[in-house]
């Protein structure tokens, strides 16, 4: 886990700019730092840096860059099944470290791109190929590791695993995007990943799965390394058959990524997707497991009662955080500069305070439960989604599953679109339930912003690509950004065990029918740790989510926070400021215009520092 930039340049980048990239990166990368610069035959350069948090093989000759003989690689993330691949290569090549980044790098040597499909891992990688003059980046097939790159109108090029990585090699900032900041105020989070847009005017973030390939200023391609799967059910799949499928994934999954050379930490909420982590860790692999959970006042997203039952069945040790709102804003205006962008809700400020817990104890890895909701069906859209499909192809299981929809799950429902189960039957095309408070944000700008929601075509079954839709456009790729970054600030590298190849394809193949049961969504994920996590979280229909009310955070009643908030700033040429303070005042906010204030907040930091 580590910190990546370099460049192509037609001259040699100033050293105070390169150290200054280095600097960019200590968080990413605290434990070592080294950069080389290779000069083609035509004279240019190609100049690569590397930052290092050790995780596995702490030996300082699995350092970075690493080279191999025409191949000089730079790496961020883990490979997983390194063991596996290293055992299969060790027959004719030589190893000399016992490091992940050695593994692939020998695989690159071997097969070039060909080599990335054989890789179970989390990576964005760059290498440099002398014999071919070629520049080659890489991003794996979820995006959980960032990469961004930027061409300048000169043909150099710039890459780096945060903006201010970029920004440092060129001597100077990119101008702010305001488009994108104005789509983010009226559309949410949501809005981010649909299009190949940034915060910063012409830098753009490699997409997941992609690859880019450079002969120095003359050709630059950018094209999917990945042979993607098609969502393809079986349908003469048992259910039985499907759950024990999931149940060996999963742990395999969990056990190769159980790989560490440095203390590991699970995020625990009182839901599902950490839940079968943790049980796993705990009695399948005797891992001792400690649990970090953040928990907060409201009875919305109290979750404490299952986390103390679930810390009590498992055994295991546990740390709970408690939200205040101590040093709220300075701690959000560090967050905003470190991410070089708005945060994109307050959860990620309650998680920023859960890596902080880790990293006070001294752990160096954390788990998160990411790509559950999106691989098992965990959504209340989700369940919508289902019961229109199953409506006419099965009308026993549809009553079946519609009374226990009415009964489980729509008590908890707040969406109006999602509270009608009809919603999607009678709209198919429609997500006015995603940008819900579209129409009411736009009131706030002082220039209008519309933009219709755009959703990708991977299947014509509704569920299935709103699924697809919400792991590679909408929640998954914000929710790894924030993650990473905010894992990164505290030198602690995230693991994500449901973002795993063998079971997103073992997912797709699931005939739909048996994605919710009983009126329970993800039940094969339930299902397939039924025998060792608690059954009270395995019975709980309730989907709580990791959320935090802003006024846990924040005295608005408080004269002169309001001050500080409304005080002349950069936002004020993109949002009304007498509306604004009217917001913020407001003791009767909804829940949809708080999220807007915390948005209003992070942006004006946002804007503040970079502009």
């Amino acid at each position: 886990m580590c910190g990546i930039a370099g460049a192509i340049t037609y001259k040699a980048i100033n050293e105070s700019n390169i150290e200054n990239a280095k600097k960019s990166l200590r968080r990413r990368g605290p434990d070592y730092n080294f950069h080389t610069v290779k000069r083609n035959d035509n004279g240019n350069f190609i100049t690569l840096i590397h930052t290092r948090l050790s995780i596995l093989d702490l030996d300082k000759r699995s350092n970075q860059p690493m080279q191999h003989n025409d191949i000089n690689l730079i790496f961020n993330g883990e490979i997983y099944n390194y063991i596996e691949l290293r055992n299969s290569l060790s027959k004719y090549i030589k190893f000399n470290t016992n490091s992940d980044t050695e593994v692939l790098l020998k695989l690159i040597s071997k097969k070039r791109l060909e080599a990335l499909q054989e890789c179970e891992g989390m990576f964005a990688l760059s290498f440099y190929n002398s014999s071919e003059d070629k520049l080659f980046l890489a991003r794996d097939k979820f995006g959980e590791k960032p990469l961004y790159f930027y061409k300048h109108k000169d043909g150099s090029f710039y890459f780096g695993s945060e903006p201010k990585a970029i920004f440092a090699l060129l001597g100077f900032k990119l101008p702010i995007n305001v488009e994108h900041i104005r789509r983010f105020l009226v559309n949410g989070y949501k809005s981010l990943y649909k299009e190949n847009f940034t915060f910063f005017e012409g830098l753009e973030e490699l997409k997941a799965g992609y690859c880019i390939e450079i002969k120095p200023f003359e050709k630059f391609l950018n094209y999917p390394w990945i042979n993607s799967k098609k969502i393809n059910q079986n349908n003469e799949m048992s259910y039985q058959e499907a759950v024990q499928g999931a149940k060996e994934r999963l742990y395999k999954s969990l056990e190769i990524r159980l790989r560490s050379d440095v203390p590991m930490a699970f995020c625990l909420s009182g839901g599902i997707d950490s839940n079968a982590l943790v049980a796993i860790a705990k009695r399948v692999f005797d891992y001792e497991v400690h649990g970090f959970t953040i928990m907060n006042s409201d009875i919305r997203y109290e979750e404490r009662e299952m986390v103390e039952h679930s810390v009590k069945k498992l055994k295991i040790k546990h740390t709970s955080i408690a939200v205040n709102k101590k040093n709220f804003l300075e701690n959000l205006s560090k967050i905003v500069k470190y991410h070089d962008s708005p945060i994109s809700t307050i959860s990620y400020y309650a998680h920023w305070l859960l890596m902080e817990s880790i990293s006070n104890n001294g752990y160096k890895v954390s788990f998160s439960g990411t790509g559950a909701d999106e691989l098992f069906s965990g959504y209340y859209d989700h369940h919508l989604a289902y019961l229109s499909e199953i409506k006419h192809s099965n009308k026993r299981l549809f009553k079946n599953s519609l009374s226990n929809w009415l009964k489980l799950t729509k008590p908890h429902v707040r969406n109006p679109f999602l509270q009608n189960y009809d919603y999607f039957i009678n709209n198919p095309t429609s997500r006015d339930h995603i940008f819900l408070e579209s129409e009411n944000n736009r009131k706030y700008l002082t220039y209008p912003f519309k933009e219709e929601f755009q959703e990708k075509i991977y299947t014509p079954f509704l569920l299935r690509n709103r699924m697809a839709n919400e792991l590679f456009h909408e929640s998954v790729p914000v929710i790894l950004h924030e993650d990473d970054l905010n894992a990164m600030y505290f030198s602690i590298e995230n693991r994500s065990p449901y973002l795993d190849s063998n079971l997103y394809d073992w997912s797709l193949s699931i005939p739909t029918k048996f994605l919710i049961k009983d009126g329970l969504a993800k039940s094969i994920l339930r299902d397939s740790v039924r025998d060792i996590a608690p059954k009270k979280i395995l019975n709980n229909s309730r989907k709580i989510g990791f959320n935090v009310p802003i006024d846990d955070y924040i005295d608005f009643s408080n004269l002169e926070v309001i001050k500080q908030l409304t005080k002349a700033s950069n936002i004020d040429d993109i949002v009304n400021p007498d509306l604004i303070k009217v917001l913020l005042t407001n003791k009767n906010r909804s829940n949809e215009e708080s999220k807007f204030v915390f948005n209003y907040l992070t942006t004006r930091l946002f804007l503040d520092t970079y502009s």
